[in-house]
């Protein structure tokens, strides 16, 4: 009955394999692994993870096909810190 939940591997990738596939940064691709969002990697070695590369080919597959939302624009005149001031409009480029 394991062997019903696992998958077979044909080909695992590296980080630097990885990287040159999806150019995020190393703690976006963390961050979306452990929300769920993105192929788990696994340990070979204790200094040795990977991903599995058709499982990464179908993650890239279904953002091509599923367009992902903007976030908010942030108001930048409500920050604490930093905030800024002076009129809502932006300066007119002086020619």
């Amino acid at each position: 009955m394991a062997n019903e939940h696992c998958r077979t591997i044909t080909r695992t990738i590296r980080r630097h394999q990885l990287k040159e596939m999806v150019p995020l940064a190393d703690s976006t691709i963390f961050g979306m692994e452990q929300r769920g969002e993105f192929p788990r990697r696994f340990a070979l070695s204790p200094r040795c993870v990977v991903w599995d590369l058709s499982e990464v080919e179908d993650w890239l597959a279904s953002r091509r096909t599923c367009p992902i939302e903007r976030g908010r624009q942030v108001d930048v005149r409500q920050r604490r810190s930093r905030p800024v001031r002076g009129s809502d409009r932006v300066p007119a480029l002086v020619q």
